[in-house]
């Protein structure tokens, strides 16, 4: 299992915080959007962000970074600020 997490809007949108994602075989991030893209929208318009922030285990990602059994995933919207 992969533990996912939604911040900010994500969350709101989304209606919920956290998930528990089944994990079986390696997969990257970029399979992992791929998979709850296919939940339909409100799925589809978060992750399509272009500006989404992805972090594995606390470290921001790309979406060519494999995932592993018992990772922590996290989505964030753009940061701005001053």
């Amino acid at each position: 299992m992969i533990k996912v997490l939604f911040f900010a809007r994500y969350a709101e949108e989304l209606g919920q915080r956290e998930l528990e994602w089944p994990m079986s075989g390696d997969i990257s991030v970029g399979q992992l959007l791929s998979d709850m893209k296919k939940r339909g929208e409100p799925w589809q318009q978060v992750l399509d962000n272009p500006n989404l922030i992805i972090s594995v285990n606390q470290e921001v990602v790309t979406g060519d970074v494999s995932l592993s059994s018992g990772d922590e995933v996290a989505f964030f919207p753009p940061v701005t600020g001053g």
